[in-house]
């Protein structure tokens, strides 16, 4: 099958890269071989280094580089050599698909120029905003949006709590005698509980906010005292028997763990800064009908949105 074929279909993500490493680990030990001397590492290519020809014409090793960063073409879990011979097929697909296309005039179509016109202007803006981002996105800008972030930030406590999810009321009161018998919440959990999403952790929920539960699970449990059980508490999803396991100020995160955000944060405020100012430089006509308002553009937050909120 041509390799082209091979990345127009669609491919699952390997999931489970490390199992061939665990299986021959739990293998009896073979018996220790003289080290290898290490290989030393492939001296980088010119992006100019040819390593293919398609009737006469070059594919080169920058071509090569630029066909890796399309997402399309993604390997995981695939070596650089496996990939680099993956890659060198698909241009060379490409090439043979290219030329077989000149030759039927397929690129002196008006609908082909008006693609390609597109995707040179798409192509030269995702440049040119990559380019100017990096200047905003920098290191000491994103430490001071995190610390500036921080400051405004207030405390929110947070509850570690399990619960047990059944249909009806009766059901939730035999359950909650049960417990505050002395029988144990986790075990009864992974018996009795309805909520798939917790029921093999023994209703475990980890912590939570108040804003993340809905409103009669919230209010129940942040009234409750660490090692607490519940009477039965009501909501859309049934009736819910709830333990509460302990109660902290949510700790703010640190620097390290939010540098991606922050600078995912950076960048895209960047980028719709210079989009809006070039817009306010340029003369621009409109000659449809004439558009509705578009909304005052806002920047995306750093933090990513809420989950939805869950018993």
């Amino acid at each position: 099958m041509p390799i082209l074929s091979r990345f127009l279909r669609p491919s699952a993500f390997v999931l489970a890269l490390t199992l061939p490493a665990v299986a021959l680990a739990q293998e009896p030990a073979a018996a220790p071989a003289t080290p290898a001397t290490p290989a030393a590492p492939a001296a980088k290519l010119s992006p100019d280094t040819v390593v293919a020809k398609v009737n006469g014409v070059p594919v080169t090793q920058g071509d090569l580089t630029i066909a890796g960063e399309d997402p399309a073409l993604s390997l995981p879990g695939v070596d650089e050599a496996g990939k680099k011979g993956l890659l060198v097929d698909y241009m060379i697909d490409l090439r043979v698909g290219a030329q077989a296309a000149d030759a039927a005039k397929v690129g002196e179509t008006p609908e082909f120029k008006r693609k390609l016109a597109y995707f040179r202007d798409k192509l030269l803006l995702d440049d040119y905003l990559e380019q100017e981002a990096k200047k905003a996105a920098t290191p000491d800008a994103a430490k001071a949006l995190y610390d500036q972030t921080v400051k405004s930030m207030k405390p929110e406590e947070e509850v570690h709590a399990r619960h047990i999810l059944v249909d009806n009321e009766a059901d939730a009161k035999k359950i909650a005698a049960r417990i505050k018998g002395g029988e144990d919440f986790s075990k009864i959990a992974g018996e009795l509980s309805k909520d798939p999403g917790s029921k093999a952790e023994g209703g475990d929920l980890g912590w939570f906010t108040k804003e993340r539960m809905v409103a009669p699970f919230a209010e129940a449990a942040f009234k409750m005292s660490p090692g607490q059980v519940s009477d039965p508490v009501k909501t859309q999803f049934g009736w819910h028997v709830i333990k509460v396991e302990e109660k902290r100020t949510k700790p703010i995160p640190s620097f390290d763990e939010m540098k991606e955000q922050v600078d995912q944060y950076l960048t895209r405020k960047a980028q719709q800064d210079i989009i809006l100012k070039l817009r306010e430089s340029a003369k621009i006509e409109r000659t449809d009908a004439a558009p509705t308002a578009p909304a005052p553009a806002t920047p995306t937050p750093a933090t990513p949105p809420a989950d939805a909120k869950k018993p």
